[in-house]
């Protein structure tokens, strides 16, 4: 070796020494190690404003293109502000945050190949400990199993927006034998949401038509997880409060026209229509020909729909004719939190969300957010010792009010905007027409 190579030699290793040393300065000795970013294909670049470097990765996955991204939006914005309150930190653990997009330009929406591709790629890094998400109950479906069997005990993922029950339980009627138990192929749990599933929201939908005097509905659903759960569920509650079903059946989301089936529906007599599903799935179009066929939503024909619809999108999308329809959402209105949730609210007003009108889902995010960071805190800083403090997670006088977990990753013991729904009517926004909790009876008869 040469005079000159040997000085390279030597100063290449006296480089490689800094680096290591470098790499273990900053952030906490318990730490998970150097933190390596998620793809940049579905990933933001990796946020940490904390002091030193951090230990451990927490990624948020929702769709971020699409008729959801305004939700979505603001759900990541309470989340790194929760973050940038705890100074990047959950007890003495440096916490990154990477925003993942489970959409696509071309579906403008969740799309099933890169859910699959986020969830594998979370599983395979090492400092990921905490999924945030998803936004959407099919895309949850398959990310949970990937999550489930990741190294060292799985990954702890926490929704604020799910609501399909087979995620978590397996109603009669409702969800497929092999449901839950193929999203938890090693036989634990993973996944917990502080969203309520469907069958609130189901005996809600039911509670809201008797009080508007609807005798008989016809349920449509998506062909989507989410959307055919949420048909089911309305399906049972109504029939057990004496509301006729006239009819069930999937539109196809790739129809250019529905005005076939709205004149299908207006043989019927039914004096309502309800849609299981999202906006996504061609969902203003078929707003537009229910209108053209069975008139105005606020005529003899009412017209509803779940969480998937309700957002500015849908009255953006299907313009005018979407006044006079009504959108349930889990929680409250944004006015009708009190409390630590209302002292919330004030501060994403003057802070990340200046200027916007704050979606409820935004509070969902910011409790999930809260769930996650505090379980971390908690550990011993293994996967598996995260998950097991996530489901130990007693929530008082939280954002969504008193509420702990059940073995299957619900929320138990609940009381205030975890249990609670609104239902909104479409004017040129979402105006708020009624808010309550469904009785008991009928989320067991929807459930049933």
């Amino acid at each position: 070796m040469t005079a000159k190579k040997s000085v390279l030699a030597a100063l290449g290793l006296l480089i490689a020494a800094l680096a290591l040393v470098a790499t273990g300065c900053g952030g906490d000795d318990d730490g998970g190690g150097e933190v390596t970013a998620l793809p940049s294909s579905s990933c933001t670049g990796l946020e940490y404003e904390g002091e030193g470097d951090p230990d451990y990765l927490i990624a948020t996955d929702f769709p971020m293109q699409g008729s959801s991204r305004t939700q979505t939006e603001q759900i990541v914005a309470a989340v790194r502000f929760e973050l940038e309150q705890r100074g990047w930190k959950a007890g003495d653990y440096n916490i990154a945050l990477q925003v993942c997009d489970d959409a696509t330009a071309q579906a403008a929406k969740w799309d099933s190949a890169k859910c699959s591709q986020n969830g594998n790629a979370y599983a395979a890094n090492d400092a990921v400990v905490g999924v945030i998400g998803t936004f959407n109950s099919g895309c949850a479906a398959i990310i949970i199993p990937l999550l489930n069997e990741a190294p060292d005990g799985g990954i702890a993922m926490m929704s604020p927006a799910n609501t399909y029950p087979c995620l978590t339980v397996n109603l009669p009627g409702g969800c497929d034998a092999s449901e839950p138990a193929k999203y938890y192929p090693t036989g634990n749990r993973n996944y917990a949401r502080v969203a309520p599933a469907d069958d609130y929201q189901g005996a809600f939908v039911a509670e809201f038509m008797q009080k508007q005097g609807i005798k008989s509905v016809y349920i449509l659903n998506d062909k989507e997880a989410y959307g055919l759960g949420i048909a089911t569920t309305t399906r049972k509650a109504a029939e057990h409060v004496g509301i006729e079903v006239a009819g069930f059946e999937a539109w196809d989301p790739k129809a250019s026209s529905y005005e076939a089936l709205m004149r299908k529906i207006q043989g019927t007599n039914a004096d309502a229509v309800f849609l299981g599903g999202l906006i996504d799935e061609n969902g203003a179009q078929v707003i537009k020909d229910k209108v053209a066929v069975l008139g105005p939503n606020d005529g003899d024909v009412k017209l509803l729909a779940p969480d998937g619809f309700t957002t500015q999108a849908t009255i953006d999308e299907a313009g005018g004719a979407a006044r006079g329809m009504f959108m349930s959402v889990a929680g409250v209105p944004i006015d009708a939190f009190t409390g630590t949730a209302a002292e919330y609210v004030q501060q994403l007003q003057e802070g990340p969300l200046a200027g916007k009108p704050i979606d409820p889902y935004a509070i969902y995010g910011a409790q999930s957010a809260q769930i996650v960071l505090d379980a971390i805190a908690a550990s011993d800083g293994s996967r598996e010792d995260i998950i097991a403090k996530m489901f130990e997670t007693e929530v008082e006088n939280g954002l969504l009010g008193d509420f702990g977990f059940n073995e299957n990753g619900d929320p138990t013991n609940a009381s205030g905007a975890v249990v609670g729904f609104t239902m909104y009517v479409a004017t040129d926004k979402l105006e708020t027409s009624d808010n309550f909790s469904p009785k008991p009876e009928n989320v067991t008869a929807a459930g049933a």
